[in-house]
Protein backbone atom coordinates (compact mmCIF):
# COMPACT_ATOMS: atom_id res chain seq x y z
CA UNK A 1 0.00 0.00 0.00
CA UNK A 2 1.38 3.33 -0.78
CA UNK A 3 1.56 6.10 1.92
CA UNK A 4 -1.84 7.79 2.50
CA UNK A 5 -2.15 11.46 1.70
CA UNK A 6 -4.68 13.65 3.09
CA UNK A 7 -4.58 15.05 -0.29
CA UNK A 8 -2.39 13.66 -3.42
CA UNK A 9 -1.46 16.43 -5.59
CA UNK A 10 1.45 14.24 -6.61
CA UNK A 11 -0.95 11.44 -8.10
CA UNK A 12 -3.58 13.73 -9.47
CA UNK A 13 -0.80 15.59 -11.22
CA UNK A 14 1.18 12.47 -12.50
CA UNK A 15 -2.75 11.35 -14.17
CA UNK A 16 -2.39 14.39 -16.39
CA UNK A 17 1.28 14.81 -16.50
CA UNK A 18 1.40 14.81 -20.61
CA UNK A 19 -1.34 17.89 -20.62
CA UNK A 20 -0.17 19.73 -17.88
CA UNK A 21 3.20 20.20 -19.15
CA UNK A 22 2.21 21.19 -23.13
CA UNK A 23 -0.30 23.39 -21.44
CA UNK A 24 2.13 25.43 -19.30
CA UNK A 25 4.78 25.37 -21.89
CA UNK A 26 2.37 26.69 -24.68
CA UNK A 27 1.69 29.95 -21.76
CA UNK A 28 5.39 30.16 -21.19
CA UNK A 29 6.04 30.51 -25.02
CA UNK A 30 3.57 33.08 -25.62
CA UNK A 31 4.52 35.08 -22.49
CA UNK A 32 0.62 36.06 -21.99
CA UNK A 33 0.89 35.99 -17.95
CA UNK A 34 -2.05 37.99 -17.45
CA UNK A 35 -5.17 37.33 -18.95
CA UNK A 36 -4.07 35.89 -21.70
CA UNK A 37 -6.36 33.14 -23.67
CA UNK A 38 -5.49 30.55 -21.47
CA UNK A 39 -7.96 32.61 -18.70
CA UNK A 40 -10.74 33.36 -21.73
CA UNK A 41 -10.41 29.82 -22.44
CA UNK A 42 -11.54 28.64 -18.80
CA UNK A 43 -13.86 30.92 -18.37
CA UNK A 44 -15.96 29.75 -20.81
CA UNK A 45 -15.35 26.07 -20.57
CA UNK A 46 -16.39 26.89 -17.10
CA UNK A 47 -19.11 29.23 -17.74
CA UNK A 48 -20.15 25.83 -20.14
CA UNK A 49 -20.33 23.38 -16.92
CA UNK A 50 -22.11 25.28 -15.12
CA UNK A 51 -24.94 26.50 -17.29
CA UNK A 52 -24.20 30.13 -15.48
CA UNK A 53 -23.93 33.34 -17.57
CA UNK A 54 -20.96 35.01 -15.98
CA UNK A 55 -17.66 33.79 -14.93
CA UNK A 56 -15.03 36.38 -13.65
CA UNK A 57 -11.92 34.71 -12.53
CA UNK A 58 -9.99 36.14 -9.86
CA UNK A 59 -7.06 35.68 -7.68
CA UNK A 60 -8.13 33.74 -4.57
CA UNK A 61 -11.58 32.65 -3.06
CA UNK A 62 -11.15 35.32 -0.09
CA UNK A 63 -11.16 38.06 -2.88
CA UNK A 64 -14.15 36.34 -4.89
CA UNK A 65 -15.90 36.25 -1.85
CA UNK A 66 -15.17 40.40 -1.18
CA UNK A 67 -15.62 41.00 -4.64
CA UNK A 68 -18.63 39.29 -4.55
CA UNK A 69 -19.74 41.83 -1.55
CA UNK A 70 -18.55 45.03 -3.42
CA UNK A 71 -20.33 44.45 -6.27
CA UNK A 72 -24.07 44.34 -4.23
CA UNK A 73 -23.65 48.47 -3.15
CA UNK A 74 -23.85 47.54 0.66
CA UNK A 75 -23.02 50.19 3.09
CA UNK A 76 -21.23 50.21 6.41
CA UNK A 77 -23.01 48.35 8.88
CA UNK A 78 -25.41 46.15 6.75
CA UNK A 79 -25.70 42.99 8.22
CA UNK A 80 -24.75 39.49 6.53
CA UNK A 81 -26.17 36.19 7.91
CA UNK A 82 -24.01 33.57 7.22
CA UNK A 83 -23.03 30.12 9.58
CA UNK A 84 -21.13 29.85 12.52
CA UNK A 85 -19.60 26.59 11.55
CA UNK A 86 -17.45 27.54 8.32
CA UNK A 87 -13.71 28.85 7.53
CA UNK A 88 -13.15 32.10 8.70
CA UNK A 89 -12.85 33.81 5.33
CA UNK A 90 -16.38 33.75 4.87
CA UNK A 91 -16.74 35.90 7.47
CA UNK A 92 -13.41 37.64 7.16
CA UNK A 93 -14.59 39.43 4.63
CA UNK A 94 -17.21 40.90 5.85
CA UNK A 95 -15.39 42.45 8.51
CA UNK A 96 -13.10 43.99 5.71
CA UNK A 97 -15.91 45.84 3.99
CA UNK A 98 -17.14 47.36 7.62
CA UNK A 99 -20.15 45.02 7.31
CA UNK A 100 -21.64 43.33 10.22
CA UNK A 101 -21.43 39.64 10.64
CA UNK A 102 -24.26 38.35 11.93
CA UNK A 103 -23.56 34.46 12.95
CA UNK A 104 -26.65 31.57 13.25
CA UNK A 105 -26.34 27.99 14.26
CA UNK A 106 -26.33 24.97 11.29
CA UNK A 107 -27.58 21.56 10.70
CA UNK A 108 -26.42 18.84 12.94
CA UNK A 109 -26.82 16.56 9.68
CA UNK A 110 -25.16 18.07 6.86
CA UNK A 111 -23.11 20.64 8.58
CA UNK A 112 -24.82 23.60 6.32
CA UNK A 113 -26.82 26.87 8.02
CA UNK A 114 -30.24 26.31 9.18
CA UNK A 115 -32.61 27.88 7.58
CA UNK A 116 -34.68 28.46 10.63
CA UNK A 117 -31.88 29.91 12.69
CA UNK A 118 -31.70 32.46 9.71
CA UNK A 119 -35.23 33.21 9.49
CA UNK A 120 -34.53 34.33 13.43
CA UNK A 121 -31.70 36.53 13.01
CA UNK A 122 -33.15 38.40 10.13
CA UNK A 123 -33.95 42.31 11.36
CA UNK A 124 -34.06 45.88 9.16
CA UNK A 125 -30.40 45.73 8.64
CA UNK A 126 -29.77 42.36 6.95
CA UNK A 127 -29.14 42.82 3.44
CA UNK A 128 -27.89 39.77 2.36
CA UNK A 129 -27.30 35.86 2.88
CA UNK A 130 -23.99 33.74 2.76
CA UNK A 131 -25.09 30.17 2.70
CA UNK A 132 -21.60 27.93 2.50
CA UNK A 133 -21.71 24.24 0.81
CA UNK A 134 -19.52 23.32 3.51
CA UNK A 135 -16.83 19.79 2.76
CA UNK A 136 -19.00 19.64 -0.53
CA UNK A 137 -22.65 19.32 0.36
CA UNK A 138 -25.07 21.50 -1.07
CA UNK A 139 -27.24 23.78 1.31
CA UNK A 140 -30.67 24.07 1.44
CA UNK A 141 -31.08 26.66 -1.52
CA UNK A 142 -34.68 26.56 -1.78
CA UNK A 143 -35.32 27.42 1.74
CA UNK A 144 -32.80 29.94 1.47
CA UNK A 145 -33.59 31.72 -1.58
CA UNK A 146 -37.30 31.39 -0.42
CA UNK A 147 -36.78 33.92 2.68
CA UNK A 148 -34.34 35.98 0.50
CA UNK A 149 -37.25 36.65 -1.68
CA UNK A 150 -39.39 37.13 1.34
CA UNK A 151 -37.23 39.37 2.70
CA UNK A 152 -35.72 41.13 -0.03
CA UNK A 153 -31.92 39.93 0.56
CA UNK A 154 -29.45 38.98 -1.45
CA UNK A 155 -28.04 35.56 -1.85
CA UNK A 156 -23.96 35.08 -2.12
CA UNK A 157 -23.13 31.38 -2.17
CA UNK A 158 -19.75 30.41 -1.01
CA UNK A 159 -19.24 27.88 -3.59
CA UNK A 160 -15.16 26.96 -2.49
CA UNK A 161 -15.66 23.50 -1.11
CA UNK A 162 -18.64 22.43 -3.93
CA UNK A 163 -17.95 23.11 -6.95
CA UNK A 164 -19.21 20.19 -9.37
CA UNK A 165 -22.11 19.62 -6.35
CA UNK A 166 -25.56 19.23 -8.03
CA UNK A 167 -29.03 20.66 -6.28
CA UNK A 168 -31.82 19.31 -7.06
CA UNK A 169 -34.78 21.62 -6.37
CA UNK A 170 -38.21 20.85 -4.81
CA UNK A 171 -39.74 21.09 -8.30
CA UNK A 172 -37.36 18.40 -9.36
CA UNK A 173 -35.33 20.47 -12.02
CA UNK A 174 -31.46 20.78 -11.14
CA UNK A 175 -28.79 23.31 -10.83
CA UNK A 176 -25.24 23.20 -10.18
CA UNK A 177 -24.32 25.16 -6.63
CA UNK A 178 -22.73 28.47 -7.38
CA UNK A 179 -25.78 29.48 -9.86
CA UNK A 180 -28.84 29.52 -7.49
CA UNK A 181 -28.20 32.82 -5.65
CA UNK A 182 -27.98 36.56 -6.68
CA UNK A 183 -23.96 35.66 -7.33
CA UNK A 184 -21.46 32.91 -5.87
CA UNK A 185 -18.15 33.02 -5.05
CA UNK A 186 -15.42 29.85 -5.51
CA UNK A 187 -11.63 29.10 -4.67
CA UNK A 188 -8.80 27.20 -6.92
CA UNK A 189 -6.34 26.59 -4.25
CA UNK A 190 -4.71 23.74 -4.68
CA UNK A 191 -6.71 21.03 -2.60
CA UNK A 192 -9.73 21.96 -3.57
CA UNK A 193 -11.91 19.47 -5.78
CA UNK A 194 -11.16 21.89 -8.83
CA UNK A 195 -7.70 23.37 -7.57
CA UNK A 196 -4.70 25.43 -9.64
CA UNK A 197 -1.29 24.85 -9.07
CA UNK A 198 -1.43 28.39 -6.63
CA UNK A 199 -4.11 30.61 -5.61
CA UNK A 200 -6.95 31.74 -8.00
CA UNK A 201 -10.94 31.65 -7.44
CA UNK A 202 -13.99 33.23 -9.37
CA UNK A 203 -16.78 34.74 -9.15
CA UNK A 204 -20.70 33.21 -10.68
CA UNK A 205 -23.57 35.06 -11.72
CA UNK A 206 -26.61 35.04 -14.10
CA UNK A 207 -27.12 38.87 -13.54
CA UNK A 208 -25.53 40.80 -16.42
CA UNK A 209 -25.23 44.54 -14.59
CA UNK A 210 -23.63 42.70 -11.80
CA UNK A 211 -21.31 41.24 -13.82
CA UNK A 212 -19.97 43.87 -15.60
CA UNK A 213 -19.64 46.08 -12.57
CA UNK A 214 -16.91 43.15 -11.21
CA UNK A 215 -15.44 42.50 -14.05
CA UNK A 216 -14.33 46.23 -13.75
CA UNK A 217 -14.40 45.92 -9.65
CA UNK A 218 -11.35 42.75 -10.23
CA UNK A 219 -9.46 45.14 -12.19
CA UNK A 220 -8.78 48.36 -10.57
CA UNK A 221 -12.16 49.66 -11.44
CA UNK A 222 -10.70 49.94 -15.18
CA UNK A 223 -13.20 48.59 -18.29
CA UNK A 224 -10.89 51.42 -20.44
CA UNK A 225 -7.45 51.53 -19.59
CA UNK A 226 -6.10 54.09 -17.10
CA UNK A 227 -9.68 55.14 -16.48
CA UNK A 228 -11.25 54.25 -13.30
CA UNK A 229 -15.35 54.02 -13.26
CA UNK A 230 -15.27 52.31 -9.97
CA UNK A 231 -13.26 51.53 -6.75
CA UNK A 232 -11.69 48.09 -7.45
CA UNK A 233 -8.43 46.05 -6.88
CA UNK A 234 -5.95 44.28 -8.19
CA UNK A 235 -7.79 40.48 -8.55
CA UNK A 236 -6.78 38.48 -11.55
CA UNK A 237 -6.60 34.42 -12.43
CA UNK A 238 -2.89 34.59 -14.14
CA UNK A 239 -2.57 32.30 -16.72
CA UNK A 240 -0.53 29.14 -15.68
CA UNK A 241 -3.89 28.69 -13.01
CA UNK A 242 -6.11 28.97 -15.87
CA UNK A 243 -4.22 26.63 -18.32
CA UNK A 244 -4.13 24.40 -15.59
CA UNK A 245 -7.36 24.61 -14.52
CA UNK A 246 -8.60 24.05 -17.46
CA UNK A 247 -7.12 21.05 -18.29
CA UNK A 248 -8.90 19.70 -14.79
CA UNK A 249 -12.32 21.03 -15.35
CA UNK A 250 -12.48 18.55 -17.69
CA UNK A 251 -11.76 16.11 -15.27
CA UNK A 252 -13.70 17.55 -12.77
CA UNK A 253 -16.90 14.83 -12.86
CA UNK A 254 -14.31 12.27 -13.07
CA UNK A 255 -12.53 13.71 -9.86
CA UNK A 256 -16.31 14.16 -7.59
CA UNK A 257 -16.74 10.38 -8.82
CA UNK A 258 -13.60 9.08 -7.33
CA UNK A 259 -14.69 11.01 -3.97
CA UNK A 260 -17.73 9.90 -3.58
CA UNK A 261 -16.69 6.40 -4.29
CA UNK A 262 -14.43 6.67 -1.15
CA UNK A 263 -16.92 8.21 0.54
CA UNK A 264 -19.47 5.85 0.28
CA UNK A 265 -17.12 2.58 0.82
CA UNK A 266 -15.52 4.61 4.13
CA UNK A 267 -19.72 4.96 5.00
CA UNK A 268 -19.88 1.07 4.45
CA UNK A 269 -17.15 0.33 6.78
CA UNK A 270 -17.99 2.78 9.18
CA UNK A 271 -21.60 3.22 9.51
CA UNK A 272 -22.53 0.67 12.13
CA UNK A 273 -20.17 1.57 14.82
CA UNK A 274 -21.89 3.01 18.25
CA UNK A 275 -19.28 6.01 18.14
CA UNK A 276 -19.40 7.36 15.22
CA UNK A 277 -21.76 9.28 12.70
CA UNK A 278 -20.94 9.59 9.01
CA UNK A 279 -21.68 11.85 6.84
CA UNK A 280 -25.07 12.85 6.03
CA UNK A 281 -25.84 12.08 1.78
CA UNK A 282 -28.97 11.97 -0.16
CA UNK A 283 -29.18 8.49 -1.90
CA UNK A 284 -28.02 9.92 -5.23
CA UNK A 285 -25.47 11.22 -3.43
CA UNK A 286 -25.01 14.36 -5.90
CA UNK A 287 -25.73 17.17 -3.80
CA UNK A 288 -22.56 16.36 -1.87
CA UNK A 289 -18.89 16.22 -3.67
CA UNK A 290 -17.12 15.26 -0.85
CA UNK A 291 -14.11 18.03 -0.71
CA UNK A 292 -13.66 16.39 2.91
CA UNK A 293 -14.94 13.15 4.39
CA UNK A 294 -16.09 14.43 8.14
CA UNK A 295 -17.15 11.61 10.87
CA UNK A 296 -18.78 12.93 14.27
CA UNK A 297 -17.18 10.98 17.10
CA UNK A 298 -19.73 10.54 19.84
CA UNK A 299 -19.29 9.45 23.66
CA UNK A 300 -15.31 8.94 23.09
CA UNK A 301 -11.84 10.50 22.61
CA UNK A 302 -11.82 12.41 19.10
CA UNK A 303 -8.89 14.53 19.93
CA UNK A 304 -7.21 10.56 20.94
CA UNK A 305 -8.04 9.55 17.81
CA UNK A 306 -6.46 12.23 16.17
CA UNK A 307 -3.22 11.35 17.70
CA UNK A 308 -3.68 7.79 17.26
CA UNK A 309 -4.11 8.33 13.24
CA UNK A 310 -1.03 10.94 13.43
CA UNK A 311 0.95 8.18 15.07
CA UNK A 312 0.38 5.80 12.61
CA UNK A 313 0.59 7.64 9.65
CA UNK A 314 -2.62 8.20 8.69
CA UNK A 315 -3.50 12.28 8.53
CA UNK A 316 -6.59 14.04 9.06
CA UNK A 317 -7.87 17.12 10.10
CA UNK A 318 -10.27 19.00 12.55
CA UNK A 319 -12.47 21.37 10.53
CA UNK A 320 -12.69 23.61 12.19
CA UNK A 321 -11.83 23.33 16.34
CA UNK A 322 -13.40 26.70 17.19
CA UNK A 323 -16.71 28.09 16.03
CA UNK A 324 -16.59 31.27 14.29
CA UNK A 325 -18.44 32.98 17.14
CA UNK A 326 -15.73 32.01 19.58
CA UNK A 327 -12.71 33.33 17.40
CA UNK A 328 -10.89 36.71 18.94
CA UNK A 329 -11.52 38.38 15.57
CA UNK A 330 -15.10 37.91 15.62
CA UNK A 331 -16.39 37.53 19.07
CA UNK A 332 -18.57 40.24 21.01
CA UNK A 333 -20.86 40.18 23.68
CA UNK A 334 -23.89 40.27 21.74
CA UNK A 335 -23.85 36.35 21.02
CA UNK A 336 -25.58 33.84 23.42
CA UNK A 337 -23.89 30.49 23.48
CA UNK A 338 -27.23 28.63 23.70
CA UNK A 339 -27.57 29.92 20.33
CA UNK A 340 -24.47 28.09 19.07
CA UNK A 341 -25.51 24.76 20.49
CA UNK A 342 -24.91 22.45 17.64
CA UNK A 343 -21.83 24.09 16.49
CA UNK A 344 -20.42 23.97 20.02
CA UNK A 345 -20.81 20.47 19.66
CA UNK A 346 -19.51 19.38 16.56
CA UNK A 347 -16.63 21.46 16.75
CA UNK A 348 -15.55 18.94 19.49
CA UNK A 349 -16.57 15.83 17.51
CA UNK A 350 -15.58 16.26 13.93
CA UNK A 351 -12.82 14.59 12.40
CA UNK A 352 -11.87 14.90 8.64
CA UNK A 353 -10.14 11.78 6.88
CA UNK A 354 -8.15 11.56 3.76
CA UNK A 355 -9.95 12.69 0.86
CA UNK A 356 -9.18 12.78 -2.41
CA UNK A 357 -9.29 10.82 -6.32
CA UNK A 358 -6.22 8.76 -5.88
CA UNK A 359 -7.51 7.10 -2.71
CA UNK A 360 -7.46 3.46 -3.13
CA UNK A 361 -9.83 1.24 -1.06
CA UNK A 362 -7.06 -0.82 0.65
CA UNK A 363 -6.38 2.61 1.97
CA UNK A 364 -9.53 3.51 3.23
CA UNK A 365 -10.00 -0.27 4.39
CA UNK A 366 -6.79 0.63 6.48
CA UNK A 367 -7.66 3.63 7.62
CA UNK A 368 -10.94 2.52 8.89
CA UNK A 369 -9.63 -0.35 10.51
CA UNK A 370 -7.36 1.68 11.95
CA UNK A 371 -10.20 3.80 14.18
CA UNK A 372 -11.60 0.53 15.15
CA UNK A 373 -8.70 -0.21 16.70
CA UNK A 374 -8.66 3.25 18.49
CA UNK A 375 -12.79 3.21 19.35
CA UNK A 376 -13.06 0.34 21.18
Amino acid sequence: MKPIQMVDLKGQYAFIKPEVDVALQEVLETTSFINGPAVREFQADLEAYLGVKHVIPCANGTDALQIALMGLGLKPGDEIITADFTFAATVEVIGLLNLTPVLVDVDPKTFNICPAEIEKAITSKTKAIIPVHLFGQSAPMDEIMELAHKHDLFVIEDNAQGIGATYTHKDGTKAKTGTIGHVAATSFFPSKNLGAYGDGGAIFTNDDDLAHLIRGIVNHGMYTRYYHDVVGVNSRLDSMQAAVLKIKLQYLDYYNERRKTAAIQYSQLLSDHPNIITPFRLADCNSHVFHQYTLRIINHDRDGLVQFLNANDIPCGVYYPVPLHAQKAYTHDGYNEADFAVTNQLVQEVISLPMHSELTLDQVEHITLKIKEFLV
